[in-house]
């Protein structure tokens, strides 16, 4: 048993030991494609979301080295056909790439890499004749003891994130690997790679095209398998105690396909362990990444990224990346490694083509933090402005509050064409973008006899006010105050919070002049 050869099954021990979401559906899938054609596939999602631990599953149900049938018999899998025939039958070829990377030092990564692979196989067979070429000591692995690879690549594409000076000799590696039609059906029944970014391309197809690749883009049959399932974290809340309702709010909103709204993993069971929601998001070198993307502004990227952060949906064209992070060419670029990054969730509406959003609460608060990083003056100035018409909305400070919204209104933020009661929702969505820190959005609230247009909820525990807002083209505000009042727009849940400001926001198309009215009232049933 190695390192990387034949690691064994304590990872996926470890594992079971834990609170255990059941997703060995995925044995099954990659069980089907063992000796096909379709053999070598690769999966990509963000980080937390999983990934590493589908890796040790898949160590310790194919390792031919251990028995790992107490892991697994009590598990869906075995009521597969295929389980029995493939539990622990195969030579397991295991790299954690991050992990090589940091152990690989000042040696190089790929000398380091091939001098410890070539070394664990004459270890593991010794027998077999080893030399410089990897590919030959593989087969010769293989002839000795009859039983060919699962290659289980964890982070495969850690070496072309993080260390663009190695990445071409890392792919010819990998092609050496899994584009000989002389070799790799030699040594390999199946492989599976995992990492953040589908496979680089190469003058418009993937540099390593013999992979069947899942994305966030196109997740295909993998999508249930990697992330967290409605039904599964729903389970977790009732088992320990938890409000779903909170969890769905901070971790749900990534769409895969056809399949329901996956949850992040990683933020799921530390909200579960803690029994706390809030952002688990660790930072990472992929938050760098983005601040430098919406710094640079491609194609207005600043003002998207706003607009995404006050709840709108932007369209993007995904096809044009080369699924390198170096490789930005385009506001569509930036985006579509946004989503592979797992700042935004898509929904493809034709051929790479679709919509965008921030999936949930947790990500927003990341948004939220970079954005306030950013260098360009005129969001600097919004979020000023933002900053001050929340205050002013407190203070009761009518007038304050139209004077903020009508800068908003003359920034680059606002609707180019200002003609109706939609663009200055918009522009209210823009001008209140700082209260995101400090309550949660709804708009059409359904409360009392009517539909409110923006509400504001605090979050929760907050002493904060909820704040109801209408608003109003070509009429006086006060009209909007009076349309709160008689569709008992202040009869929200008495546990939201215990006062509500009624703001009616209204804009006069021919003064070109805002106005505001604001009134304090007290939640019907509050303490």
């Amino acid at each position: 048993m190695g390192t990387l050869i034949n690691p064994g099954n304590a990872g996926f021990t470890s594992i079971r030991a834990s609170r255990y979401v059941d997703k060995n559906g995925l044995v099954v899938e990659v069980n089907h494609t063992i000796g096909t054609t379709e053999k070598l596939t690769c999966i990509s999602r963000p980080r937390r979301f999983g990934k590493s631990y589908a890796a040790k599953m898949l160590c310790a149900y194919y390792d031919t080295t251990c028995d790992s049938h107490d892991l697994f018999d009590d598990l869906c899998v075995a009521s597969d056909p295929s389980y029995v025939t493939h539990l622990n039958q195969y030579n397991v070829l295991y790299l954690d790439l991050t992990q090589i990377m940091q152990e690989a030092g000042n040696e190089g990564l790929m000398d380091y890499l091939k001098r410890k692979l070539i070394g664990e196989l004459r270890l593991e067979f010794p027998e077999a004749r080893t030399d410089d070429a990897l590919s030959t000591s593989l087969v010769n692995a293989v002839e000795q003891c009859g039983q060919r690879f699962v290659a289980i690549f964890d982070e495969w594409d850690a070496p072309i994130r993080e260390m663009p000076s190695v990445a071409q000799d890392y792919l010819e590696l990998l092609r050496a690997l899994f584009k000989s039609s002389a070799t790799t059906d030699r040594i390999f029944a199946a492989a599976y790679m995992t990492g953040i970014l589908p496979i680089k391309k190469a003058e418009g197809q993937s540099a390593v095209s013999d992979f069947w690749e899942f994305s966030m883009l196109v997740p295909g049959l993998f999508a249930p398998y990697v992330g967290f399932l409605e039904g599964e974290v729903r389970t977790l809340c009732e088992d320990v105690g938890l409000d779903f309702e909170q969890m769905r709010y901070w971790y749900d909103g990534y769409e895969l396909d056809e399949t329901e709204s996956v949850y992040n993993p990683y933020a799921v069971m530390r909200a579960v362990r803690l029994r706390k929601f809030g952002s688990y998001w660790r930072y990472t070198s992929s938050a760098d990444m983005l601040l430098t993307y919406i710094d640079l502004d491609f194609e207005g990227l600043q003002s998207d990224v706003v607009r995404l952060i006050a709840g709108e949906e932007l369209e993007v064209e995904t096809g044009g990346f080369q699924n390198d992070p170096f490789c930005i060419k385009s506001r569509d670029d930036a985006l579509t490694l946004m989503i592979h990054l797992g700042y935004l969730t898509f929904a493809e509406e034709l051929d790479g083509r679709g919509s965008i959003r921030i999936p949930n609460a947790e990500v927003r608060c990341e948004f939220e933090k970079v954005l306030h990083q950013a260098k360009h003056p005129e969001l600097v100035k919004l979020v000023r402005a933002s900053d001050e018409l929340l205050a002013a909305t407190q203070l009761l400070d009518a007038a304050a509050v139209a004077k903020a919204v009508s800068r908003v209104h003359d920034s680059s933020y606002a609707p180019k064409y200002y003609n109706d009661e939609q663009a200055l929702c918009h522009t209210v969505k823009m001008a209140y973008i700082s209260a995101l820190d400090q309550y949660a959005r709804v708009e059409e609230l359904p409360t009392g006899h009517g539909l409110a247009d923006v509400v504001f909820v605090p979050r929760r525990r907050s002493p904060l006010p909820a704040m109801v807002i209408e608003l109003k083209w070509n009429l006086e505000s006060a009209g909007a105050i009076r349309q709160i009042k008689n569709r008992s727009y202040a009869m929200l849940p008495a546990d939201l919070a215990d006062e509500v400001l009624l703001v009616g926001i209204s804009y006069n198309a021919q003064t070109k002049i805002h106005s505001c009215s604001i009134e304090r009232a007290e939640i019907s049933g509050s303490r």
